[in-house]
């Protein structure tokens, strides 16, 4: 039986999370009807193995401790090689990826039919939750500065975005037909959540939405403006190496951003208005791209359109967040962490309870043999 390998590139911030926690819950059913979303082992995620794989393909060696990464993206290569059917890929930090890079994994999977699947969604939404996610992984640039960098094309997110240099890149070499390109509908759209997303990428993977009937709960919220300061200002405090651990990792990101912060009533990060020109500019050329490319388009390419701000709506910067709107935010962060904290095991009672314990074993009308 043929192997077909859809490769879902990214690009971040457009349903990623909700996609590959579906794919996930749903591994067991999809692989009944001849689908896998391959894991290196049961105890590891099928999208945490597949972050490594990129990061490893990539040549980064972040999230994690030092070579967490290597090797995994061999690995994820040879239990493509050992599947038939169809076998799904998908990590958004694949998109910026050099020629050279795309030319490796290429080659990985030779034997294999190979699709390019790239979502794709309005840089009005896209560039302020760019910024947001990227504090959220310790970066302290002003949004400001996050916003002349995307203009000047510099930053690793904007890269990822750039619809037509990631397809020229990854697509080199394919027919046009094997690269799919899912629209994020705007907001307002009944379902764009949830159904709306699901089915799109459902149909760019070829597969039959009753297939994976689990729906998924999980969410990568965008954080307010009042919230991301919090976190660019503690990110601003803490040196640098402590900011790429995983320890960061694990208790800012994701305890404290993704889990308490996100729950708050706070005013959203928008692009600014005098942004939007630009933003419709480069969106112009997106579509005019795609429309001569010939590639598979699943959605509107008016998805890609930004929007103005709603009419009465208006522009917050970020960067001038009151001082009591900051301070409320810290304050909700600093109960966070110490609740979290609090709930966590202290290791000198786990150490007396341990010596404890073997005492008690050591104890003469205790021993045995």
């Amino acid at each position: 039986m043929s192997r077909v390998v859809y490769l879902h590139i990214g690009a971040p911030k457009t349903g990623t999370t909700y996609l590959q926690d579906r794919l996930r819950l749903n591994a067991k059913s999809l692989a009944d009807h001849g689908v896998h979303f391959p894991t290196r082992s049961p105890l590891v995620s099928p999208a945490l193995f597949q972050f490594r794989a990129a990061l490893d393909l990539l040549g980064q060696d972040w999230g994690g401790p030092p070579g967490h990464a290597k090797g995994n993206w061999d690995a994820l290569a040879r239990q493509v090689r050992r599947r038939s059917g169809s076998v799904i890929v998908s990590h958004e930090i694949l998109a910026p990826a050099s020629p050279a890079q795309v030319a490796k994994a290429k080659a990985d999977l030779a034997g294999s039919e190979i699709h390019i699947v790239y979502s794709a969604r309005d840089l009005g939404r896209q560039l302020p939750a760019a910024w947001q996610e990227s504090i959220k992984q310790g970066r302290r640039w002003s949004y400001r500065r996050f916003l002349r960098a995307a203009v000047s094309g510099d930053p690793w997110f904007y890269r990822a975005f750039d619809l037509p240099s990631v397809l020229e890149t990854w697509g080199a070499g394919l027919p046009p037909e094997r690269i799919h390109v899912v629209t994020v509908p705007q907001p307002g759209v009944p379902g764009q959540h949830g159904d709306l997303l699901w089915l799109r990428f459902c149909e760019a993977f070829g597969i039959e939405p009753a297939w994976a009937p689990v729906d998924s709960d999980r969410r990568n919220r965008s954080l307010g403006i009042a919230e991301t300061q919090v976190v660019r200002e503690l990110n601003r405090r803490i040196p640098r190496a402590t900011r790429r651990g995983p320890a960061y990792d694990n208790l800012i990101r994701e305890t404290l951003a993704q889990q308490q912060l996100v729950k708050r009533e706070s005013l959203p990060v928008r692009l600014p208005p005098r942004r939007l020109p630009w933003a419709q500019a480069q969106t112009e050329n997106w579509v005019k791209w795609l429309d001569g490319s010939g590639v598979h388009v699943i959605g509107d390419p008016h998805d890609l359109w930004p929007a103005p701000l709603a009419e009465g709506e208006r522009f917050h910067h970020p960067d001038r967040v009151r001082p009591r709107r900051q301070l409320d935010a810290a304050m909700d962060a600093l109960v966070a962490m110490t609740l979290e904290a609090g709930g966590r095991p202290d290791p000198e009672r786990q150490l007396v309870n341990r010596v404890r314990s073997r005492a008690q074993q050591l104890r003469p009308g205790n021993r045995q043999g």
